[in-house]
């Protein structure tokens, strides 16, 4: 696995950071709908109805797994761990609108247990993109993270992974340079010329196009 070391601006990360706003986000609504779910166990039980009973196991435990992603968030809302543990993956701005830039990543879906790995074209839209022109054709060197709420990955393959740019974890464009030099220019190329595939990508449920091993450059076919 490719990996970027680098010392992280959190106050600049915090600001930009759409990953961290979402998992934010996300806890704040954990623990709303794990209030809420308490609240209407604690009703059903005073109701003392045999059906009401029921219903108030399925809202139990509905507030248990609430409370779970509360207390998962934070953990996965650290930026250190976050662009420490992601793989170095290259990406390319394919779309710009007033509202940001669509993002093309190529990413590496097997889990660290395969040997058979498995390369896939990922989209992300982004609001902020600092350190970047924002134009088609853009290269932004980004971390490979994962972004489903399952405690451990299912079957050989990351059921959600996603692209998050190195610029929003620094302001430093050599910091950026460096990234980008890292990445080989095969895999530069091989975004740029599958621009238009973009559009196809954004439309799957999954967000990502499986791409031939065989059709990958250099080690990434191997």
């Amino acid at each position: 696995m490719r990996r970027f070391e680098f010392p992280v601006d959190r106050s600049h990360a915090h600001a930009v950071n759409e990953v961290f706003a979402d998992l934010r986000r996300l806890r704040v609504m954990a623990i709303a709908a794990a209030v809420l779910a308490a609240a209407v166990t604690g009703y059903l039980i005073w109701l003392n109805h045999p059906w009401s009973y029921l219903l108030a196991v399925a809202f139990a435990l509905g507030a248990v797994v609430a409370l779970w992603v509360a207390l998962w968030a934070p953990h996965r809302s650290s930026i250190d761990k976050l662009y420490a543990d992601g793989e170095l993956v290259p990406a390319v701005v394919s779309e710009t609108h007033p509202s940001g830039v669509l993002l093309l990543a190529l990413v590496d879906i097997s889990t660290p247990e395969t040997s058979d790995h498995r390369y896939a074209l990922v989209t992300r839209k982004v609001r902020a993109l600092p350190g970047h022109d924002r134009r088609a054709g853009e290269r932004v060197p980004s971390v490979a993270i994962r972004t489903d709420r399952a405690p451990r990955q299912v079957g050989e393959r990351w059921q959600s992974v996603s692209a998050m740019p190195i610029a929003w974890g620094t302001r430093d464009v050599a910091v950026i340079d460096r990234a980008r030099a890292a990445i080989s220019e095969a895999e530069w190329r091989l975004l740029t010329d599958n621009l238009d595939l973009a559009a196809k990508v954004r439309d799957t449920s999954a967000k990502r196009l499986l791409l031939d091993p065989q059709q990958l450059p250099g080690d990434l076919g191997a």
